[in-house]
């Protein structure tokens, strides 16, 4: 399944941005999906992740309460609404697939089948 995140861009801290994720190609069906991050001068880190069904999410320690992860299956679109944002949020943030039919914490383990390009998110102080 291929991958195109969007919605990236200047914030001021304490503010919101909406991160989306269009995938296409292969069936989108029974892939769960998730968010990883990047600092500049750090290594890739989870941020969330969602079953295929929506029913189950997992969230990095660092934005839960913060950070919602959703799917809207029937548009192949998976969102990542960001809001209290900080400046440790910077990043640019990636959309990835886990494995199909996988359980949604093997995303948070690394194991991820689809990369999207990345999406640059900038926070303000």
């Amino acid at each position: 399944v291929q991958l195109q995140a969007s919605g990236g861009g200047l914030v001021q801290t304490g503010g919101s941005l909406r991160l989306s994720c269009a995938a296409s190609g292969r069936t989108f069906s029974g892939y769960s999906m998730g968010w990883f991050r990047q600092a500049p001068g750090n290594e890739r880190e989870f941020v969330a992740a969602i079953s295929w069904s929506g029913g189950s999410t997992l969230y990095a320690d660092s934005v839960r309460g913060r950070f919602t992860i959703s799917r809207d299956n029937a548009e192949n679109m998976v969102y990542l609404q960001m809001s209290r944002l900080k400046p440790e949020d910077t990043a640019v943030y990636f959309c990835v697939a886990g494995p199909r039919d996988g359980p949604i914490v093997v995303i948070m383990r690394g194991d991820i089948s689809s990369w999207g390009q990345g999406t640059l998110v900038t926070v303000s102080s």
